[in-house]
């Protein structure tokens, strides 16, 4: 199972909040297991009443600040709040206060090795989870291991020895760093899941900009040339109705054809399925500028082996270089479509017309979206002008790109 299902069965949209509770719930369990731990250990400890009641007070203390130095650990590592400095240096004067008392009573006769080393163990290994949590990583290590070298040094100072002392050490070297590195887990898994909700939210946000800007692309790609061939067939229309010639009949059903194929045209950026098909752009192409008066000449001879991908995109060039001719270009008589290969994996298509007296190549947003669209298949639009008049346009599209 991914980590997205896993959230989700967290509850939904409401697993980031799950699961941060059940992390904080999480880290909360381990004082109330260290208050049933002091709790065990004073039922079992034949010491008086005094030195219970002194130890039964500072574990509770003990197990209390450690429960509000978990949560603000925790939220200072999620970046929620700040970080805790004050609670650690009480929870580290707490626990090596607690040390030196077991040490003093066992200096003194009234508790044994055994009740020290049980007192020890689980001290310092509840010490070390909230400290390494709260702190950055080699300054929580580095506290954790003054704290516990220091309890241990005092313990053997006070004369524990043996096979408890050989049980404290071994147990401490297993559990202090073991819980140290659960608790700094369980705030990176925090972290992580809150991460993944905020790139999933992102995600999202880019899903819809991307759609926007794929509908916009497509509404002006599609209404771009067609309302230009409407422009130049119904005034041609009207100036052979002012004639009285019966061919503006022909050029009037020609505007009402392209306006249904706009019509559908449009219907299928809208459903989302629409492509460019290269041979229907080619020889849309080649009728639009001739009906304007421009003689087009096309050689795509390797357009049938080229992928479908790079096809695609070639046929949005073609229809939006098509667009600029009849907008842009003054007074054009001719217009060459080359369509060729470049090296054994790429593809080159380089449009050119002698109309380049009019607007500035490049400009416009029609060619901007084109160089977006390529540069997603590591391709590449290049215009500039030539002697002569000449506006030259370039596509060169790598087709192990596009596939």
């Amino acid at each position: 199972m991914s980590v997205n299902d896993w959230v989700e069965r967290l509850g939904g949209p409401d697993g980031l909040r799950r699961y941060r509770r059940s992390a904080l719930a999480s880290v909360a369990f381990f004082p109330v297991c260290e208050v049933g731990l002091w709790v065990l250990w004073a039922t079992t400890t034949d010491a008086g009443a005094s030195t219970l009641a002194t130890v039964a007070v500072l574990g509770v203390v003990h197990a209390v600040i450690q429960t509000l130095l978990s949560r603000a650990a925790l939220r200072h590592y999620l970046d929620a709040g700040p970080r805790p400095g004050r609670l650690v240096v009480l929870y580290a004067a707490v626990t090596a206060g607690i040390s030196a008392l077991g040490c003093v009573l066992l200096s003194t006769g009234r508790i044994d090795d055994r009740e020290l080393a049980s007192c020890l163990l689980w001290l310092l290994m509840f010490y070390s989870g909230p400290t390494v949590l709260a702190l950055p990583p080699r300054a929580g290590a580095v506290l954790v291991a003054v704290v516990t070298i220091g309890s241990l040094a005092g313990a053997v100072a006070a004369g524990l020895d043996g096979s408890a002392l050989a049980v404290v050490v071994s147990g401490t070297v297993l559990l202090v760093p073991f819980l140290g590195a659960a608790f700094r887990a369980t705030g990176w898994g925090v972290r992580l899941v809150e991460e993944l909700a905020a790139a999933r939210e992102t995600q999202a946000r880019l899903a819809v900009a991307e759609e926007r800007l794929r509908f916009g692309r497509d509404l002006h790609d599609v209404l771009g040339r067609n309302l230009a061939v409407v422009a130049f067939t119904s005034e041609l229309a009207a100036q052979l109705a002012r004639r009285g010639r019966p061919e503006a009949v022909e050029q009037m059903e020609e505007v009402q054809r392209i306006a249904q194929e706009s019509q559908r045209e449009i219907r299928s950026v809208v459903r989302g399925y629409r492509t460019a098909d290269l041979h229907t752009e080619l020889a849309g192409a080649r009728s639009v500028l001739e009906a304007a008066g421009i003689d087009c000449r096309i050689e795509y001879g390797p357009a049938a082996r080229l992928p479908s991908g790079v096809q695609t995109a070639i046929g949005w060039v073609v229809r939006e270089a098509t667009t600029n001719v009849l907008r842009h270009a003054q007074g054009a008589s001719r217009c060459t479509v080359s369509l060729r290969t470049a090296g054994p994996a790429a593809a080159l298509l380089v449009m050119e017309n002698d109309g380049a007296a009019g607007t500035p190549p490049g400009t416009g947003t029609g060619l901007t979206g084109l160089r977006e669209r390529l540069a997603v298949l590591g391709g590449t639009l290049t215009t500039a002008r030539e002697p002569g008049g000449i506006f030259r346009l370039t596509a060169h599209i790598p087709w192990e790109d596009a596939e």
